[in-house]
Order: structure tokens, then sequence, then C-alpha cells
């Protein structure tokens, strides 16, 4: 006697979001004609159901397992504009513990503009007014942010002897497509470093432009951290910083800031482009009745290079 299992067959209705798993045929045969034993038929209960029971455990699990990081390569999550940060809407709805969900990378800011934002290896850091990098409370929450999963698509050497615009002319080099987006995660040792934060602020908010001018900038030298940024196409003017946009964190993840200048020493660039965007749009009052529109190129040059 032997067993012949015949696979099932599984029938899917996408449109209702369910499935119909056909009931395996098992087949018993026998040298002789005569009609199977009791054992034999229970042998094939059995493994019937229990081959069932398999079959609906892994598709469910292939159904409803949540999206992984590898899931989610090359795309950019970004919540917020900003125009609207530039405008003074420093209070958003998205929680960092959500936020991280996106991505293990990233820039951005606090609820009050209480400090520069930067996330390395799934951390998240607030560097406040004293120049210090203090963990993230997953419960605070975020006006502007962007974080994509970082996957290394290439590396380069670090040159030495850079300042901001020369090592901003070395990634463009390293661009292949300048309507893509790209994250960059450059491990160095700098010759100088020159970072800011912002303080915290009161209703009714001033514009961003007028904030940075009470900004607290520190300088460093011969220190070794992490360059966190982005490359924004030009398109992107009014929704995001068009061109280059990096933080800083040092090796101990005690110091960092928005950069403003700096000397590279040594490194690595590493690079990762990204050919997806998804933007989250703030849900409040304040959001939906402000003017965003209009050429805020000047306004973004000043909060940039304050």
């Amino acid at each position: 006697m032997h067993t012949v299992f015949t696979p099932p067959i599984i029938e899917t209705d996408c449109e209702k979001n369910i499935f119909i798993v056909a009931t395996p045929a098992l087949t018993t045969r026998t040298n002789g004609h005569g009609a199977d034993s009791p054992l034999t038929t229970a042998m094939k209960n059995t493994m019937k159901k229990n081959l069932c029971k398999i079959i609906c455990l892994l598709v469910c699990l292939t159904l409803y397992a949540p999206a992984s990081a590898s899931d989610q390569d090359d795309d950019l999550f970004q919540y917020a504009t900003i125009n609207g940060l530039l405008h003074g809407l420093y209070d958003g709805n998205l929680s960092f513990a959500d936020l991280a969900t996106h991505g293990d990378l990233g820039l951005g800011t606090f609820n009050h503009l209480d400090g520069e934002m930067v996330a390395l290896d799934g951390r998240f850091y607030q560097i406040k007014m004293d120049g210090t990098a203090y963990p993230v409370d997953p419960s605070r929450k975020t006006p502007f942010a962007v974080v994509t999963w970082f996957d290394v698509d290439r590396k380069d050497v670090l040159p030495e002897g850079l300042d901001y615009q020369s090592l901003q002319k070395v990634l463009d080099q390293l661009i292949t497509n300048r309507n893509h987006f790209y994250a960059f995660r450059i491990p160095a040792r700098l010759k100088t470093i020159t970072v800011r934060s912002v303080p915290a602020q009161t209703p009714p908010y001033p514009p961003l432009a007028e904030v940075v001018k009470e900004e607290a900038k520190f300088h460093y030298e011969n220190i070794e951290g992490t360059l966190v940024g982005f490359y924004t196409p030009d398109y992107m003017k009014g929704l995001n910083v068009p061109g280059y946009h990096f933080h800083f964190l040092n090796n101990a993840h005690t110091r960092g800031g928005h950069v403003l200048s700096l000397t590279t020493e040594s490194g690595t660039i590493e690079v990762d482009e990204v050919n997806e965007i998804t933007m989250l749009l703030p849900d409040s009052r304040a959001f939906a009745e402000a003017p965003l529109g209009g050429d805020r190129k000047k306004a973004l040059e000043q909060v940039e290079k304050q």
C-alpha cells in the first residue's frame, strides 16, 4: 500500500480579502481490491486536518506579516512640508514612535521647534540649545521630519581638506539621477565642524527665519562622528529643502546639530539612492489655513546658512 498526496489548491479573492483552501486529496492504493482499513482512514483524516492547519497558518502569516525594513528599501518618508516650517507651523501630530516605523536614518525637528533632530541606526536624538544630544522620548512629536531605511547602494572615500561646499560637489559626482532622492551616511573624522540648534518657541510662533536669529552655534575641532543628510531634487521646492541638508552626531552620541560648515580629514561616503517617497501631511486647522505657496527661497537660505 502507498499513499499519493495531491497538492492543495489555494484560491484568493483580493477584493474581498479572503482565501479558500481546497482540501488536499489523499489517495490510498492497495495491491488488492479491498476497502481501506480503519487505521488507514484515520491516518488520512489526521493528515488532512494537519495539512489544512499548516496551510492556513502559512497563508495568514504571508497576508498579515508586517512589512520589514527590506520591504521598504528605497522609500523616503516625509512628514509635513518645509514651507510649513518656514511659515511657523511648529505643532505636528506625528509621534517619534510612529516616525520610527518609517525609517532608521533621518533628520528633522521637534514640536515648538525645540532643537535639531538626527536619527542614526534607528536611534533618535534631540540636540538642544546647550549643544547636547539627548535620546528622544517616543511620545514626543515632530512638526517636520524626513527618514528612510538606509541601505548602502555605493561607497566612496571621503577626501581630505573639503569644506562644506566642496563636499557637496564631491557628492554631486556620486548622484547618477538628479531627479531621484539620495540619503547619505558619512562616518568621518573632521578637522572642524560648526553646527547649530534652535530654541523652543511659544505661540504665536514667529517664522523660522526669525527663530534662527536666536540660534546657538557650536564649533568643534578634530572630532569623529557621522554626517546624516539628504539630497532633494529641485522640483521639491516648497515641500523639502532642495539640494543638500545635513545634521551631525558625534561618535559618543553626545553632541551634534544642523551643519553650517566643516573641514574633512578622513572617512567614508555611504550613498542610498531613493526612488519612492511617502508624504504625510498634518491634520490640523493651522496647516489647513496656512498660506504655503509662493517663493520662499530667500527665507530658506537664511535658515539653512544662518
